[in-house]
């Protein structure tokens, strides 16, 4: 039976205990929800990553990433117009290349046409008014899946700088508007922005993985990549700690000083919390990269019918922004956008 809830019943009523201030007020009806919604997702904040392969016409399905395929520069080119149809801003593009052209020192990055470069001039001539980000580290290219040069089980951090320093001009010459340095190499942001300058492209910018963590989260990358089961060791003398915050702070500080013009956080939701310590330090545009073992996750979980695929893919992009993010790099990019489009 229904019973009615008096100052008797409670002891006092809900208004003597509230001071008559009652948050549900505002969440009373869609209208007043969507007028005092404190963050909003939409296609401007979404940056599409993918996968680009050498040939024509090639598409090759990521198993551990459903719904994703490596794609030829032609393919990658079509793609990018899908996006900016959808008003995303810009694309990532990371190469996955044949097993032969990769040796310890990761040296067909400097092939002027190699299939990174490739993608971003077809991306370019298809969709001008896009964005083309270019990751330049060695881990694509290299036959022991590290991010730099390995000698003597030692990754040498100037001579892969000066490796990236040179790659990083020739994505530049290639189309690429942004460079962004995931390597984690102490140094590399100042020597890639010197030498942009240097050689006339002062308008590119560079998008610093500021703070990369050696995180478990990049497994499903790594197929997508080819380099699953080359790695030799791990990335912690380079990747930052997971347990560490005030040292992510420390390597963001360094890479503003030394030129980034934007920040990245990696992997994403994880990492919320350095999110928002980078965004209120240092107040200038902040990324996260919600990586590939975040999205195989969802999308695995939403394929067992465990949970609504949409849903939790739209609320994590929608954390991202809460925690003071200004864009995000995610392989929901796409369908996100278009779900956007829709509402």
């Amino acid at each position: 039976m229904n019973r009615q809830f008096t100052r008797d019943t409670l002891g006092r009523s809900v208004d003597d205990i509230t001071g008559s201030r009652r948050m549900r007020r505002n969440r009373k009806a869609d209208w007043t929800r969507r007028m005092v919604q404190e963050n909003r997702l939409t296609a401007d904040d979404l940056i599409l990553p993918i996968f680009v392969v050498a040939g024509e016409n090639r598409s090759e399905p990521i198993e551990a990433m459903p719904g994703l395929f490596r794609l030829s520069p032609d393919l990658a080119a079509r793609k990018a117009e899908r996006a900016a149809e959808l008003g995303i801003p810009a694309i990532a593009t990371f190469p996955a290349i044949d097993a032969e052209l990769k040796d310890n020192s990761g040296s067909h990055i400097l092939n002027p046409d190699n299939v990174i470069n490739q993608a971003s001039a077809a991306i370019k001539k298809a969709v001008p008014k896009i964005g083309v980000i270019t990751d330049v580290a060695l881990d694509p290219f290299t036959d022991h899946g590290h991010d730099g040069v390995l000698r003597d089980g030692e990754i040498l951090n100037d001579e892969t700088v000066a490796q990236l320093t040179e790659a990083a001009l020739l994505q530049a010459e290639a189309g690429a508007d942004i460079i962004a340095p995931s390597d984690m190499m102490d140094g590399r942001i100042g020597a890639i922005r010197e030498a942009l300058d240097r050689n006339g492209h002062q308008n590119v910018g560079i998008m610093s993985y500021a703070t990369k963590f050696a995180s478990a989260f990049y497994g499903p990358y790594r197929e997508a990549i080819g380099t699953q089961g080359l790695l030799k060791g791990d990335k912690r003398t380079y990747y930052i700690d997971p347990a560490n915050s005030d040292e992510a702070v420390r390597e963001a500080a360094l890479d503003v000083e030394e030129g980034a013009d934007m920040i990245m956080v990696k992997p994403g939701l994880p990492y919320l919390d350095i999110i928002f310590r980078l965004k209120q330090t240092f107040e200038m545009p902040t990324f996260a990269y919600q990586v590939s073992g975040e999205y195989s996750m969802i999308k695995a979980a939403a394929q067992n019918g465990w949970i609504d695929g949409e849903k939790v893919m739209m609320e994590t992009l929608l954390a991202f922004k809460r925690a003071g993010c200004d864009g995000i790099l995610s392989y929901f990019a796409e369908e996100a956008a278009e779900l956007l489009q829709k509402t």
